[in-house]
């Protein structure tokens, strides 16, 4: 006996279905090119008084968390409170002190965890929001 093969109607639908099912997945990426559109990063007020930070930006961009972790342990547990980078440099161990001298928790850093929709960051849950300081000082 011979096979049934599928009918013209059964391939019309496969090749229907197959189709919208490309251009669902697809969509996002030929209507931001036919928009003229791209993803752009959150807009950010870089320091102006610093040509360097603690770490290469590469390192910072993705691993800034972790070195802030290690700080924090370092100085609460072992009560170390330098640090010396790559390049031989000495700084403080501190988020108000070091990084917080040069960039702006507002237009910096918060700007950037809304963009990667961080509901919660630890570090002010110690530290004190350099805004809400400046408020109370008023």
């Amino acid at each position: 006996m011979r096979k049934k093969s599928k009918s013209m109607p059964d391939k019309v639908w496969i090749i229907s279905g197959l189709l919208l099912f490309l251009g669902l997945t697809t969509y996002p990426v030929w209507h931001n090119l036919s928009a003229h559109t791209t993803s752009k990063g959150p807009d950010l007020v870089l320091p102006v008084s610093a040509k360097e930070c603690v770490a290469p930006l590469s390192y910072m961009r993705t691993s800034h968390t972790k070195l802030l972790l290690s700080w924090r342990d370092e100085v609460v547990r072992q009560g170390r409170r330098t640090y010396a980078a790559a390049d031989g440099k000495v700084y403080n161990m501190s988020l108000s002190g070091t990084c917080l001298r040069c960039h702006n928790k507002q237009k910096f850093c918060d700007r950037c965890h809304s963009y990667a929709g961080l509901s919660t960051v630890d570090c002010w849950n110690c530290h004190v929001d350099p805004a809400l300081a400046e408020g109370s000082k008023r």
